[in-house]
């Protein structure tokens, strides 16, 4: 199952001017917003993609008409554990299509492209095993973001949603997800980023220019993250 998302678009409250500035330099800052769902950590070499989001952010808010999410069949059984994302069940996923058939889209979406996600380095590590032809520009850690802020509450991206009274935007863009699957995170992830980028930025800084400073290079080696528990 892959799906288009609904054009639906909130209205935010205003943002630093220099918010609207995409460009660093002569480059296009071009920004996705991602969340895969996995069969676990805990299978190692043999963990599967279930499930993936990716929303463009465009003029700093989730695109959600060039929004694309899509079910994967892992082609073997996914047995009921606490840390699946909830609703991706065996019988689910037998009717999705196949990574092969998914990644050139994945590829013509992510490539060039800075990839931003929370705890973006599990997500890529991932990614970059199943797909290692897909080459992202660079990564932005929203949960990286998060803990420069000292925000004092858990680092979960619900929890770090509530802090800042996103959730009831978030479910109205992702009408047909919820919280802990793959295009709710990325919606959450993409109307998060601002809000971080604007309080952690310096004054006389571009947030553009931030993000160009807190960006990883999207390489196997360049990336580290830990995995936080599913309801963190």
């Amino acid at each position: 199952m892959t799906s288009q998302a609904s054009g639906e678009q909130i209205a935010h409250r205003p943002l630093h001017p220099a918010m609207t500035d995409f460009t660093w330099g002569e480059q296009l800052m071009e920004l996705i917003a991602i969340d895969l769902e996995g069969s676990g950590a805990q299978d190692r070499d043999s963990e599967a993609i279930l499930e993936i989001a990716l929303v463009p952010i465009i003029n700093w808010q989730p695109d959600m008409a060039s929004a694309y999410a899509t079910l994967i069949n892992p082609r073997r059984s996914i047995p009921q554990r606490p840390w699946i994302s909830p609703g991706l069940t065996s019988a689910v996923l037998r009717t999705a299509p196949l990574l092969p058939q998914v990644e050139p889209e994945l590829a013509r979406r992510i490539n060039g492209k800075h990839l931003v996600g929370h705890n973006i380095g599990v997500d890529w590590r991932l990614l970059h095993r199943r797909c290692p032809d897909i080459k992202p520009a660079g990564l932005i850690d929203t949960l990286r973001l998060a803990r420069t802020l000292n925000l004092g509450v858990k680092n979960g991206l619900t929890a770090i949603i509530r802090h800042f009274d996103l959730t009831g935007d978030v479910t109205k863009l992702a009408t047909a997800s919820q919280p802990h699957r793959a295009l709710w995170d990325s919606v959450a992830v993409a109307l998060l980023l601002p809000v971080l980028a604007r309080t952690a930025a310096p004054a006389d800084e571009t947030i553009s220019a931030f993000l160009a400073t807190v960006s990883a290079p999207a390489s196997a080696t360049a990336i580290s993250g830990q995995q936080d528990g599913l309801f963190d």
